[in-house]
């Protein structure tokens, strides 16, 4: 029987990655259309207040659900190098441990979420008039992350089976629902930060409904069988073994959040937690597509790696950074040219409008290295390195940007806060490219060596 993986390891690498890429880089490109229209109804009709509420609260939101997303990143690299091999029952069993993972884990850190509310938002930089709305914000949305941890985990497992345009859908559902439910709630109805917050809710549960319909429809590759729920300690560690470098960025990221939040109240008050909400924003639309390709990378070296067809391997490596460099340069010259008019859609705020658009264009500076950072982590992942994928990936916000953002404020102010991101996104490209050259060489070139030479034997005999 024909799998919906067995393209990844026959088709053409371009016309792949395309295929692969496309859906993905639409469904992220959704979801920060959504985030974006989200700012920009919270900065007209609830304020600057509401913006800067936003920006400490979703980094909280994005850890406790990294739970789902490390899972299923994790769990991917598993099946995907399972599928690759034909070893379709470990598929099977990977999958089934991944949900019972994903839901315990995720209930669990909402729990805590609830019990210690304040002291976490206060602890991200929710202070003065930014406590209240983050609160409400907070508080409503908490109880819907299970939801968006199961969405995220199953994301990742049908994109693992070559099913790219029902992964995107699983993006789509939540970003559309808000999309929709942002002006009947906010303007509408008048709910302000509620409104924002329960339409963000609905989302979420309409996500995870969408995913369960997909494995439960027996479109599938794999099945979703109450047996393979039992945790098995195996699994589990071969789960985290990579899904923790995914847990371990989003906690880096959150951490990274923490500090740079502190430090932009400390030295520009909540008008700068602001405009870094809107930067964040712009951020998310602006690395769409590179992110897109990155996705649409992993089950393809993944699924090859396992097959042990090395030379696609390699092929995939280089046209993935190719083809992300050139779109990240694309959106840097855009965000050069109108980075004024691309403020100015988000708030009438005189100080934000005048502040933003400097610091903006300081942060994307370096924006066309980053792609080589994704892919040089991301294809660690994809071959099960646990160890040089969480290093990697942990390079940008943990040895370099965390750091900077620490000590340049000191000399600088805020602009300080602003230029430890290209510095930091310019050092962990060259460090995490020069590891990939080295592993490629050792690792790949030499496997792929092996593999001719028996090949060579074969014909001999």
């Amino acid at each position: 029987m024909k799998r919906n993986s067995d393209e990844l390891g026959t088709k053409e690498i371009g016309p792949l990655l395309v295929k692969m890429g496309v859906p993905a880089s639409v469904g992220i490109l959704v979801m920060s259309i959504y985030m974006i229209v989200d700012t920009i109804f919270i900065g007209r009709y609830v304020g600057t207040a509401g913006i800067a509420a936003v920006t400490v609260v979703m980094p909280i939101i994005f850890l406790i659900s990294s739970i789902g997303m490390a899972i299923g990143v994790g769990g991917s690299s598993v099946i995907s190098r399972a599928l690759g091999s034909g070893r379709e029952e470990h598929a099977q069993n990977t999958f089934g441990n991944m949900i019972a993972l994903t839901v315990l884990l995720a209930i669990a850190m909402v729990t805590a979420g609830l019990f210690y509310d304040t002291e976490i938002l206060t602890a991200f930089g929710a202070k003065g008039d930014i406590l209240l709305p983050a609160k409400t914000f907070f508080n409503i949305l908490l109880p819907a992350i299970p939801c968006l941890a199961f969405a995220m985990m199953s994301n990742n497992v049908i994109r693992s089976e070559g099913e790219a345009k029902t992964a995107m859908m699983v993006m789509l559902v939540p970003a559309v629902m808000n999309l929709i439910l942002d002006p009947i709630f906010i303007v509408y109805y008048d709910w302000g930060m509620e409104g924002a917050a329960w339409a963000t809710t609905i989302s979420y549960f309409c996500s995870a409904g969408f995913a369960l319909w997909y494995f439960l429809s027996g479109r599938s590759d794999l099945e979703v069988r109450l047996e393979n729920f039992l945790l098995k300690r195996q699994l589990i560690k071969e789960i985290f073994s990579i899904g923790f470098v995914t847990f371990a960025r989003q906690g880096v990221i959150s951490l990274l959040m923490l500090v740079l939040n502190n430090t932009l109240v400390t030295y520009g008050g909540e008008n700068s937690v602001a405009v870094f909400g809107i930067i964040n924003r712009v951020a998310m639309f602006a690395n769409f597509p590179v992110l897109g390709v990155t996705q649409g990378f992993l089950p393809i070296a993944g699924f090859n790696y396992g097959a042990g067809k090395y030379g696609r391997v390699k092929e995939t490596i280089y046209l993935a950074i190719k083809s992300g460099t050139l779109i990240a340069v694309a959106m840097f010259v855009a965000i050069l040219v109108f980075r004024e008019q691309i403020v100015g859609i988000f708030t009438t705020d005189p100080d934000l409008l005048a502040e933003t658009p400097r610091a903006l264009l300081i942060v994307f500076l370096a924006m066309p290295s980053i792609q080589v950072q994704l892919i040089s982590s991301a294809y660690f992942q994809a071959i099960g390195k646990a160890v040089p994928a969480l290093l990697l990936t942990l390079t940008k916000q943990g040895f370099f940007l965390i750091p900077l953002v620490l000590l340049l404020p000191l000399k600088f102010g805020t602009d300080g806060a602003w230029m430890a991101f290209p510095i930091a996104d310019l050092s962990s490209a060259i460090v995490t490219f020069w590891y990939l050259k080295r592993e490629m060489r050792l690792r790949l070139d030499g496997q792929a060596a092996g593999v001719n030479k028996v090949a060579e034997a074969k014909q001999k005999v």
